[in-house]
């Protein structure tokens, strides 16, 4: 945009309410702080810096805002991060009197909360288009109940009744009222400023100035600066919506709550209206980012975190938990499977078939036609094309070849108490039950491990391995029987 963008946004309150020692902007929301999604939407519409004002627990705030930021305007941004204190609070006015030194005339600044995480940029994007640099602009929403909030007074007669939303009715606004200020006739006005708004930055210094906290609250009301707008001869537009989502505030567990169903279930249409198909749009929980290919079919209370792709025709069974990792084609991961790919991440290859009771950890790479069955735990290996581990099995630190089968109860002892050590098992190898594969340790191509073998040797390809020790059986051998006392 030809005039620059700078958000201001407000994250100074104490959050009583969420009776929480954490902050409440820090609370998450879909896999993501509440203050993530506003520093998203900010870096959406291109603004050029975010200005965090910060009060109760202010330290923890900016601590985590860095990291933040990182995360959700993603690694190309170009958005500067800065931070202001406010205290003690004030009031909302107060509040962005604390930015104004780091706000450059040349701009509009874009008013956010750090508690409204449902904002929707091109709702953003349309404010600031009405600003158009040179107007106050306030987004505004007609509510069925109004309590609590600042009433939008209107020149008209009728101030009451809603426009047309999306419209902009330049110079018709000519007040806000706070609902502890306003008399009886304002109280029934049920168009509500939202707390957001965009405004020419060198007229907001002006009109901040000019504040002062003659008001039922003893506060300096940033709202204030509609009237100084008004008496300045500015136009004030309201951009009217009518999605509640998008203006609404977490104050409390139970908004918490309130507000992650409706994130949760907007989700759920956007993949439905992709062509995935939910068991039960209800039952679904994306805390992260979701792509998916054609033909997906997700089963009910999955959950899913971090960056997760589905290929085309993958199926997901019920219950779930997946995060961090891509799976291609045809693969099927049955019910009760939890996969956490963290930092290194977790691939799966095509028609790979996982579970149930299946557990991949970070680094698993798991190539085409793969099994992984019921109570398998792979962790930083990678098994080719075709390798099989059914049951109760561990790999860890292991390269595992093509066609292999891992049998039963059968684990890589790949930690010696200070080190990892890598376990290779060359293609076609057959393990069987219940073995003990201490890294280091090479199985050749073609080898047979018999089952209940400690290999702590490497072994010759086409070999047959067996290191147990030898089975004894004694005759007519009684068991002990218990002695009756007294």
């Amino acid at each position: 945009m030809a005039t620059p963008i700078d958000v201001v946004i407000m994250a100074a309150g104490k959050g009583t309410r969420m009776k929480s020692s954490l902050p409440k902007v820090l609370h998450r929301l879909g896999g993501k702080a509440l203050l993530a999604h506003v520093i998203e939407c900010a870096a959406s519409v291109s603004a050029r810096k975010a200005v965090v004002i910060t009060g109760h627990g202010a330290e923890t705030v900016e601590a985590a805002c860095t990291r933040l930021t990182q995360a959700a305007a993603g690694p190309d941004s170009r958005l500067e991060l800065q931070f202001a204190r406010q205290e003690p609070q004030l009031g909302t006015g107060h509040a962005v009197q604390q930015a104004l030194p780091l706000l450059a005339d040349d701009g509009v600044t874009l008013v956010l909360s750090g508690d409204v995480p449902l904002t929707q940029p091109a709702t953003l994007e349309a404010l600031i288009a009405q600003c158009d640099g040179q107007r106050l602009a306030l987004l505004t929403l007609t509510m069925a109940d109004p309590t609590g909030y600042g009433r939008i007074v209107r020149a008209q007669a009728h101030a009451s009744e809603p426009l047309r939303a999306g419209t902009a009715a330049s110079a018709q606004v000519r007040a806000i009222v706070e609902h502890k200020d306003a008399n009886a006739a304002q109280r029934e006005i049920r168009e509500i400023y939202s707390g957001i708004m965009a405004v020419p930055t060198h007229l907001l210094r002006a009109w901040l100035a000019r504040l002062d906290n003659k008001n039922a609250q003893g506060e300096y009301y940033l709202t204030d600066i509609v009237k100084f707008a008004v008496a300045d001869g500015v136009a004030v537009v309201a951009h009217q919506i009518t999605d509640a989502a998008q203006v609404a505030g977490v104050n409390s567990p139970v908004q918490l709550a309130e507000l992650e169903r409706v994130h949760q279930s907007r989700s759920a249409v956007a993949l439905m209206e992709q062509g995935v198909r939910l068991a039960d749009p209800a039952r679904l929980d994306v805390r992260g980012k979701l792509s998916c290919g054609q033909d997906v079919e997700i089963d009910v209370n999955c959950v899913f975190e971090g960056a997760v792709s589905l290929g085309d025709g993958v199926r997901i069974g019920a219950n779930c938990v997946i995060a961090n990792c891509a799976i291609a084609a045809g693969a099927v991961i049955h019910p009760f499977t939890h996969i956490d790919g963290e930092k290194l991440g977790v691939q799966i290859g095509e028609g790979a078939l996982i579970g149930p009771f299946a557990r991949l950890r970070p680094g698993a790479q798991l190539g085409a036609e793969v099994h992984i069955g019921n109570f398998v735990e792979v962790k930083n290996a990678t098994l080719a094309k075709g390798a099989k581990a059914n049951h109760l099995a561990y790999l860890g630190d292991a390269t595992v070849g093509e066609r292999v089968n891992y049998g039963a109860g059968s684990i890589t002892a790949n930690y010696d108490g200070a080190n990892k050590h890598r376990t290779v098992i060359e293609a076609d190898v057959h393990i069987g039950s219940n073995c003990v594969l201490v890294a280091p340790v090479t199985i050749g191509a073609g080898g047979t491990v018999g089952g209940g073998s400690t290999i702590t040797k490497s072994t010759p390809p086409d070999s047959l391995s067996v290191a147990r020790g030898k089975q004894i059986s004694l005759p007519n051998w009684k068991r002990p029987v218990k002695v009756a006392k007294g």
